[in-house]
């Protein structure tokens, strides 16, 4: 009898643990917004590496999430829709980059904000965007020497 008791407070204990994890995972991925955010959107030539539930940083510190994310088939760019706290106001020509923890980090969405005197309202566009830059892209650049452009001419040559 004493064993059943036990058992029955370990196993409410671990239905307890495990709701409140699955409460903490849903909360944290984005997928629920917080009643106290705005949504804003923005197109990108490139979202490599941001997922719905990618952070949105401005100055280091998490001020909103990517809650979807689409494929306009006219311009084909990536669509963005952010999800902003409320007491971040965010000024119209503020810019939106994706950008890299580290080398070997994940990727988050950077806010510089503006200086305008005007402030985006919700549902507004964030249209000065920049895409994700691959690291590969990058390195196959500097490795190939950049193009024709840097090409040494031959001493040989004759005008």
């Amino acid at each position: 009898m004493a064993y059943e008791r036990a058992e029955i407070v370990a196993g409410a204990a671990v239905l307890a643990i495990a709701a409140a994890f699955a409460l903490y995972a849903v909360q944290g991925s984005g997928v629920v917004s917080q009643p106290s955010s705005y949504p804003l959107t923005a197109s990108f030539r490139s979202v490599e590496g941001v997922n719905v539930g990618t952070d949105v940083r401005l100055a280091g510190v998490k001020v909103g999430t990517v809650t979807a994310l689409s494929l306009n088939p006219e311009t084909f760019f990536a669509d963005a829709t952010i999800s902003m706290r409320n007491d971040v106001a965010l000024p119209v020509d503020s810019t939106l980059l994706v950008s890299s923890e580290g080398l070997l980090g994940g990727t988050f969405v950077e806010v510089q904000p503006g200086g305008a005197l005007e402030v985006l309202e919700p549902g507004g566009e964030i249209e000065d965007t920049q895409g994700a830059v691959s690291l590969i892209t990058l390195l196959m650049k500097f490795a190939g020497g950049g193009g024709e452009g840097n090409a040494v001419p031959d001493a040989t040559a004759t005008p």
